[in-house]
């Protein structure tokens, strides 16, 4: 089902699934991708008994859009996860992200433990082993180029143009071509595919500028981790993913897709859904 959560003067496009008695699962997608990522996971975690609710984020949801950059700052991603919980009247919830929303939940984990059941984790490294692996290898900064790329100016025209031509490209040839007219039906949209970059282009130096609670968070993370990384994922590489383990002080799982690439609720739903839902039931 998709809704409508209304977050101080934001209204957030949200889809959402199983008993409103359950405990929530909340699930943050990435780029360029929208809530539709989870759908099959949400409902194996729903007819197990989980309230899971995947919202369009910040800019992807026509209602929680800014015109400028720096309305898309960590602070403010972080910010729109805790008030979506204090909305679902989840004290404590299972936190999952992909990618960008991957990115976000390792900065909720640090920030805001005491929140947190537990914390699964797609594609993205935690910051510091991505940090890490961009200073000491020779392949993330080449894996990691569309983050520079996507800072010009001209970068909509050239993913929009030909329909979607480029854009589309993005997904690689495992994305299903339904799967990828959903989320260019959303990102389509100069001014939602402008949001979208807008988190890369906000996100410049960012990290180093966020309070002192996300870096002292992130240096140990204690609450209980599941980090899933395919082996065939382009945009991360094996030092990083491997290194992440560095900086989990809780419970840690790591778990590796074979031949999977960068959008493995995609790629591998039925897998992503079994891992996601021993995860979480663990922590329960």
């Amino acid at each position: 089902m998709t809704t409508i959560i209304k977050v101080g003067g934001l209204e957030f496009t949200v889809r959402t699934a199983g008993p409103e008695s359950g405990s929530v699962v909340l699930c943050l997608h990435g780029f360029p991708q929208t809530s539709y990522a989870y759908r099959q996971q949400m409902a194996v975690l729903a007819e197990m008994g989980f309230r899971v609710v995947a919202p369009d984020q910040r800019g992807y949801s026509p209602g929680a859009r800014f015109p400028d950059v720096s309305d898309y700052t960590v602070n403010f991603l972080v910010g729109d996860v805790i008030a979506l919980a204090d909305q679902l009247n989840a004290d404590r919830f299972h936190l999952v992200g992909h990618d960008w929303g991957g990115a976000v939940s390792w900065l909720v984990a640090a920030a805001h433990p005491e929140r947190l059941k537990s914390l699964s984790i797609l594609s993205r490294p935690h910051p510091l082993a991505f940090a890490r692996a961009m200073q000491e290898t020779e392949t993330q900064a080449h894996r990691s180029r569309h983050h520079k790329a996507f800072l010009e100016s001209d970068t909509e025209q050239r993913l929009l143009e030909d329909d979607a031509r480029l854009l589309r490209s993005v997904y690689g040839t495992d994305v299903p071509k339904e799967t990828i007219d959903a989320y260019v039906g959303v990102l389509g949209e100069r001014a939602a595919l402008t949001a979208a970059l807008n988190w890369y282009r906000a996100a410049q130096g960012d990290l180093g500028r966020a309070s002192e609670t996300f870096r002292q968070g992130l240096k140990q993370i204690a609450v209980p981790t599941l980090y899933v990384w395919g082996d065939d994922d382009a945009t991360v590489g094996p030092e990083a993913a491997q290194w992440t383990a560095d900086y989990i002080s809780g419970p840690y799982s790591f778990e590796v897709l074979k031949g999977i690439g960068h959008f493995s609720t995609d790629q591998a739903p039925e897998n992503v859904a079994r891992l996601l839902l021993a995860h979480i039931s663990k922590f329960e």
